[in-house]
């Protein structure tokens, strides 16, 4: 669900960007995502009648996944002033390869099989998302989404450990918190926001806002409670297979035979992948 909505976020967020610049739509939609969670734990709260909002330990891991945040969302945003959205796609995905790798260093080996289905899965969204030559030269928007994936990468492996200790969805939204609060300073910083201009994103903004942050980043931190983070990048790498066939329920564009076949490469690997951590804990299977 969350490679779903992703997916068919990433035409908001590239349509968003046509009105308004790359810190004011993040700092805003992360605020939203912030504002829908706290609405729905606070309701939560006075009909479980939970204990505190938020607790010292619950504050810190925020604050480390809000600033984590602060970078990764930053930089694919800014990578849209400079590259295309078919690289932009296959670069920030490339966090499947940084997850096992830093993972090394901390003590997280992964299986061979595993390594095999994330090079695989790669190659999928290469056919998928790169046009012809479109590699050829590399811009600095490359590098922003290059930047991009090593941070989400870092993300994912830091959800991975706090949500075994934390309430998701809690988690989610103190961070959107964060994270959209420091965006907004560096908005009025180093640009300057149009009102009317953010009006005419309120659609964009509002989609991003509360189904890619509110929703899809919660379900994220939960989906992760109950998976390895290696094959959870995989899984959520598949964004770029449903923003293309978003495109074409609602945008009604075409599929090549490539595209197509990088989708049924990066389904495959997704597959097996799963097959194989189900066989290394047989117990849980």
């Amino acid at each position: 669900m969350t490679a779903i909505i992703w997916g068919s976020s990433f035409v908001a967020q590239s349509v968003g960007m046509e009105k308004v610049q790359a810190f004011t739509f993040n700092g805003i939609r992360t605020l939203m995502g912030s504002l829908f969670l706290l609405v729905f734990i606070l309701i939560r709260k006075i009909l479980k009648k939970e204990g505190p909002l938020i607790t010292p330990s619950l504050l810190k891991k925020s604050l480390i996944l809000g600033l984590v945040f602060v970078f990764a969302s930053n930089l694919q945003q800014y990578a849209f002033y400079y590259s295309t959205a078919g690289k932009i796609a296959f670069i920030t995905a490339l966090y499947m390869f940084f997850v096992p790798l830093i993972g090394i260093f901390i003590g997280r080996k992964s299986t061979l099989i595993t390594w095999i289905c994330v090079f695989v899965a790669i190659f999928g969204l290469y056919l998928l998302s790169v046009k012809g030559n479109d590699f050829r030269n590399i811009n600095k928007g490359d590098l922003f989404a290059l930047g991009c994936a090593f941070f989400f990468a870092i993300h994912i492996l830091l959800v991975d450990r706090f949500v075994q200790e934390e309430d998701g969805i809690k988690l989610s939204c103190f961070q959107f918190f964060i994270a959209g609060s420091i965006t907004l300073i560096l908005m009025f910083i180093f640009e300057e926001p149009v009102p009317g201009d953010i009006l005419l994103a309120s659609k964009p903004l509002l989609y991003s806002g509360i189904m890619s942050c509110g929703v899809a980043y919660t379900f994220q931190i939960l989906g992760q409670k109950y998976t390895s983070p290696v094959v959870a990048s995989i899984i959520m790498s598949m964004e770029s297979v449903f923003a293309v066939l978003s495109a074409v329920l609602f945008l009604h564009e075409g599929m090549s035979i490539r595209e197509s076949l990088g989708c049924l490469i990066m389904f495959g690997a997704i597959i097996i992948s799963q097959l194989s951590e189900m066989n290394s804990r047989p117990s849980e299977a």
